[in-house]
This record gives structure tokens, sequence and C-alpha cells, in this order.
């Protein structure tokens, strides 16, 4: 079997195999992966191609050598007796219980009590090597715990109740690690149905795609503010690429004809032509693999204290053991002292409720970056809203055109959907979509157009300077030229829109009116959202103040700020943080970038830019308000669950803690109830947070 080490760490390494793995042949790799001397735990996805295993560190030469000896015959014979095709894990779980219960009965049943008793220490000795790593490195953990209450029956030379703790032990951690594998590829599948788009180049023509239609040779438009979905070569053009989320590196490196760019990351200045190279659904998965690996480096704060707890709360179990020692003088209480513990409940039902929220919010279209963000946004009591795109239409339509100068209509509009159309933003779309009704083609006479962030569009015309964008841009930066009667009709032709400037060589030649509504069903939602318990919700916007009170009253929102640049928004949220608030911010488009990195977490709606979405915590493939206020319930439902199980772990153990101690019941029935409330309360915590969204 042929395959790389993707990333490695003492006893732990994830392997990238030569390609994804059938589905009839997932079980018989796992089994013959199990099989090899020194790998303790393997997960396996099969469609991405990758492999997680665990194993004595020790043995790693020879564990990698077994793998690379796997080939198709011996996974063909692997496969040889499976009469049923089950979905993998259920049927991989299934046989490892038949195993576990077959091997234990045989041996009860057949075998004479020495052999029994033989088998038994044999048995304990992974039990015994995994408590001696944990000690080597100065760790009193679980595994130590379990080794020490398995350990009292073999000195009581119970050799029957040791070999029933380590079946119950083993039959535990089975159903814990099936738990928790379901759990987390029900997360990686909902993560698989959130699109891509890319910019298909043809010829001289460019066609927005689904990324998943995008094959090895096809070539790519990419520009500022857009991602890079596919890996590939630039084969046009020069562009500064961010690629902190393959190599953490936070500034953008250039990227130029010949380099190699990955799916992920993000062009910050510039536009690139790119050669796909390699199949665009393993980019993906290989992407949403990396978000849920890193998301268990995210994780919330009632999460970290359920797991900070857990492992500070083994040194204490062998504290109250050695306290019933002394007092009771009975190995029976000593052992159920040891045999139950917090650690493994408290870590799995915390990290199953996570991924479930991971796992619904995928479904209902929102991918979360991190525990801990669920966490942010239900404890923030302040929302800001940019406006354009996120409150308004994500399809805002083209009203007016006022030509100026001696231009024709057509002419403004032809000229302006030829710039706008380079760029994904909601207002270029109206404008391009604009022309296309009117049957305006046009042939690029202009030069490269540069996207001025937050201000507008500029290219050359014949040798003259073009600009297109906001007032500020136009009159302020550029110095424009309108006489002040003509300005002083196209403002009041404007009432209500929100106005484009085109001017080439500092003059303006004309005027697009933008008609931006309000989205359907945003007052109810917000509505909603205060009734959730946000106490602030604002609205920030670079669009005048006059377009703003009309849009803040429409929506009931009570603050709002205008005509803002993104250093701006990103100064408002800056404040409003200082003033001890805790901060949402929902924006759409590069402009909002630095805000929605500054607030405690930032959510970028769908339609958005994809730079947007890079820097955002949360992203929203919905453009619908109303996915805001279910991920708030579904947050406050997470946060809700996480304390929930801590309760119930705490209470539900100790008391059979108290129970074991007081010989009530054995530590073989405390091991049982223990295993079985933990796997009770995980598979409560995968039930869905919040009911399907209506279609």
């Amino acid at each position: 079997m042929k395959f790389s080490i993707i990333k490695e760490i003492p006893g732990r390494a994830r392997l990238k195999l030569a390609g994804s793995v059938p589905e009839g042949d997932l079980d018989a790799l796992i089994k013959l992966t199990k099989e090899i001397d020194g790998v303790r735990r393997v997960q396996l996805y099969g469609r991405i191609g990758q492999m997680s295993v665990d194993f004595d560190a020790p043995k790693r030469v020879n564990v990698l050598d077994a793998l690379c000896e796997i080939d198709a015959d011996k996974i063909a014979n692997a496969k040889t007796g499976y009469s049923v095709q089950l979905e993998p894990r259920t049927h991989a779980l299934f046989m490892d219980l038949a195993m576990l219960i077959g091997a234990r009965y045989a041996r009860k049943w057949f075998l004479p009590a020495p052999i029994r008793a033989i088998c038994s220490i044999v048995g304990f000795l992974p039990f015994l090597r995994a408590a001696l790593f944990e000690l080597s490195r100065s760790r009193l953990t679980v595994p130590v715990l379990d080794a020490s209450a398995i350990g009292i029956s073999f000195v009581k030379r119970d050799f029957d109740t040791a070999s029933q703790t380590m079946f119950l032990l083993n039959v535990g951690e089975l159903l814990e690690d099936y738990t928790r594998a379901m759990s987390e590829n029900e997360l990686i599948n909902s993560l698989l149905d959130v699109p891509d788009k890319a910019q298909k180049v043809i010829g001289d023509t460019e066609t927005s795609v689904p990324a998943s239609e995008l094959m090895p040779g096809d070539l790519v438009a990419v520009r500022t503010g857009m991602s890079i979905c596919i890996d590939g070569v630039v084969e046009h053009g020069c562009a500064m690429v961010n690629q902190a989320t393959l190599t953490g590196e936070p500034l953008a490196v250039e990227r130029t004809v010949g380099d190699d760019v990955f799916a992920g990351t993000v062009v910050e200045d510039g536009e690139i032509l790119v050669r796909v190279r390699a199949n665009t659904s393993q980019t993906k998965l290989r992407s949403i693999v990396s978000l849920v690996e890193a998301a268990d480096s995210l994780k919330s704060e009632g999460q970290s204290r359920m797991e900070n707890l857990a492992n500070k709360i083994v040194p204490w179990n062998f504290l109250l053991a050695g306290l019933v020692a002394l007092t009771t003088r009975s190995l029976v209480k000593t052992s159920a002292a040891l045999m139950v513990d917090y650690s493994c409940a408290l870590k799995l039902t915390g990290s199953i409720a996570v991924m479930t929220a991971m796992s619904n919010a995928a479904k209902a279209g929102v991918m979360v970056k991190g525990a801990k963000y669920f966490e942010a946004f239900a404890k923030a009591d302040t929302i800001i809203f940019d406006k354009t795109g996120t409150l308004t239409e994500a399809q805002p339509k083209l009203a007016r055109v006022i030509p100026t100068d001696g231009w024709s209509e057509d002419e403004v509009l032809r000229f302006a959907a030829c710039l706008e159309e380079h760029f994904p933003h909601p207002v270029a779309r109206a404008v391009v979509a604009a022309a296309q009704e009117r049957g305006l083609e046009h042939r690029e006479r202009h030069a490269a157009v540069e996207y001025i962030v937050a201000h507008g569009i500029a290219s050359a015309l014949d040798g003259k300077r073009a600009v297109i964008g906001s007032a500020h841009f136009v009159f302020e930066d550029e110095h424009a030229h309108l006489d002040a009667e003509t300005l002083s009709n196209v403002e009041s032709a404007m009432e209500g829109l929100s106005p484009l400037f085109l001017a080439v060589d500092g003059e303006v030649v004309g005027v697009l009116g933008i008609e931006d509504p309000l989205k359907s069903g945003v007052k109810e939602s917000v509505a909603e959202l205060r009734n959730l318990g946000f106490k602030h919700i604002v609205m920030l916007t670079g669009d005048s103040a006059r377009t703003a009170a009309r849009i803040a009253s429409e929506a009931g929102i009570d603050e709002f700020q205008a005509d803002l640049l993104p250093e701006d928004k990103f100064a408002y949220v800056d404040r409003v943080k200082s003033e001890g608030r805790c901060v949402a911010m929902v924006g759409d488009g590069v402009n909002d970038s630095p805000a929605l990195g500054r607030a405690d977490v930032g959510l970028a709606m769908g339609g958005g830019s994809d730079i947007a979405k890079e820097v955002a915590d949360i992203i929203l493939s919905d453009t619908d308000l109303q996915a805001v206020v279910r991920l708030r319930k579904m947050s406050q439902g997470l946060v809700s669950r996480l304390n929930g199980s801590y309760s119930k772990v705490m209470v539900t153990n100790s008391a059979l803690l108290a129970l074991g101690i007081a010989g009530i019941i054995t530590p073989q029935t405390s091991s049982l109830l223990h295993n079985a409330s933990t796997i009770l309360f995980s598979l409560n915590n995968t039930k869905a947070y919040l009911p399907p969204k209506k279609a």
C-alpha cells in the first residue's frame, strides 16, 4: 500500500493514501491495520483516502513497514466471509463486538481455569503497556486507573473478575470509538454539501460554474477577494495570495507564472489564471478534513472546561481509592473506586455535542470553524450588520441610468458593466445583469482593472483613467468634476437609490442608481434576535446617510452609521469591544473583512466575497437572515447541552462511586453502568438541535 505521512507526533500518524478507498474495502483495510503488532487505534476516511493510526511509538518502523505490505490480495482475503454489506463503520462495529463476545465466552466455556488465567494475563498486557506509557510521561490518566483496577483483581487472584473487567472496558471503548467516529464522519459528509463556485475560462469567455465540475486541465480566473478552490499552477498574471490556512503564515506571498497555488487559499490583491492540476473533490475534502482537525484546537470554553476538569480529576480518583483502601481494607471497594472515572464521559459527551452542532449547522448551510465560535455567538450581546447584501437583497437591481458629458445611457451602462463584471459583488452583478437585459454587448477596450477596496474600480480607456464607484471615491479621491447644477439634479433623481458614479479622464460621464430593497423577513428576524438576547443591534454601511436611515427604519434597527470606510467599521467594532460588549459582526464584502476579523465572532453571509468568508469565523451559505436566528438558537442550545452533560456526568458517576465504595454494587457492575451511561449521554448529544429547515 502506497502512502505518505501528512502529520505525525510520537505514537500517532495521519497518512495520505494513494487514492480514495472503495466502500467495500473499508472494513478489510481497517481489520488488516488493526492486526499489525503495535497498532492501538485506526480511523479511516475512505472518501478522501486518509488514515489516522495510533501505535506504540517504539514500533513505528515495524508498523509503517507492515502498512506498506498491505496489497489488493490481502484486502481481498480479509474480505472473505463478509456476507452482509452494511454501512461500513456499523459493519466493523458488529464484527468487532462479535469477536469480543465470542472470544470471551469461548474461553469461559471451553478452557480450563489455568488456561483462562493465562489468557487473562495476556489480555492485561495492552492495559499495562498503556498505563506504563502514561506514567513514563509523568501523567496520571484513565489508562493508569483502568490498569490499577484490573491489577487489584490479579492481586486477589481473581482471574475471572479481571477478565470480566477487561471485557467490559474493551466493549465500552469500542462503542465510544464508534460513536465518536460516526459523529466525525457525519460532520465531514455534511460539510461536503456546502457549495463552491469558480470562474471557468473557455477561450475569451468566462463562466461561473460549480467547483465540483472542474477537471484537471481546466483554466480558472481568480481575482482580488476570491478564494482559490483548486490545486493548480499559475498560467498568467500575478497575485498576492494568503496561505494562512495551509502554512499559518499571516502575510500574503506573491504567486506568478509557474508557481503552485492550493485550494483553501485566498487572493488578497491581483489577478491570476490557474490551470487545474488535481481533482477538485479531493482538494475540497482535504480542506474539510483540515477544518475538522483544526476545529479541535478551537474548543469552546465550556468544552475546554470539561476536558480540563476530566484531566485534573484522575489524581483525585487515586486519592479516593487510597483513602478507601486505608479505611475499609477492602480490595473490592478499592477496585470500585478505580473503576469509575469522570474523564472519558466528560470528554466524549462534550466532543459529541460539539460535532453534532457543527454537523447540524453544516446541513443548514453554515460552516463553523471551531466550537468556541458557537459559544462566542451564544454569549454575544451586540450584533452589527453590514447593509448591502446582508440586510438588503443579495441581488440589487439597477433602477436608473443618468448620462452626462455627452454619453448616452447605453454607453454608460455598457462600459460600467464591462468594468464591473470582473468582481463578485451584489452591486456589480446588478449592473452586469441590467446590461444583459438590454442586450448590450461589449468588446473590452479598457486596460486591466484594479479593485480598490470599499471605493470602486479603476482602469484605463484609450489611455485615459476610468473609474466607477462611490461619490467619495470619484469626487474626493479621484477629483473628478461634475458641475453643481447637474450634481444637484442627479441627487434629486437618485432619491432613495445608491448612486455609482462613472468618470473618464476626470469628468463624470454617467451615474447609475442601484435599487437595494430590504430582504423579505428582515424586520421579523431582527425582532427575533432582540428577543434572543441581543441588547444592541447596529447597522454599518458605506452608503449615504439618507439611504441608511431608510433601511434602518424598515428593518427596525435603532442605531446606524453611514458613509463608512473599512477602517471606520473596524474602529467602530474596536470601540464597542473596548466598552466591554461581546460583538458579533455580519457582513459579506471585502470592505467588511477588517471588522469581521476584529469582532468576537464574524459571520460571512452567502453570496459575499471569498476573502470575507476566509476572515470570518462562521460562513452562512444562506442569504436569509433567519439563518442567523437559527444559528443563535443552535449556539445557545450547544452551551446548554454542554452544561447539562457536565451535570449529568458528575451526578451519575459520583453516585456509582458511592454505591461501589459502599459495597452495594460490584466493581464490574459499576464499570458496566459507567460505560453504559457514557454511551447513553453521548447518544443523547447526537440529537438535532433544531428541526430541519423548511423547504
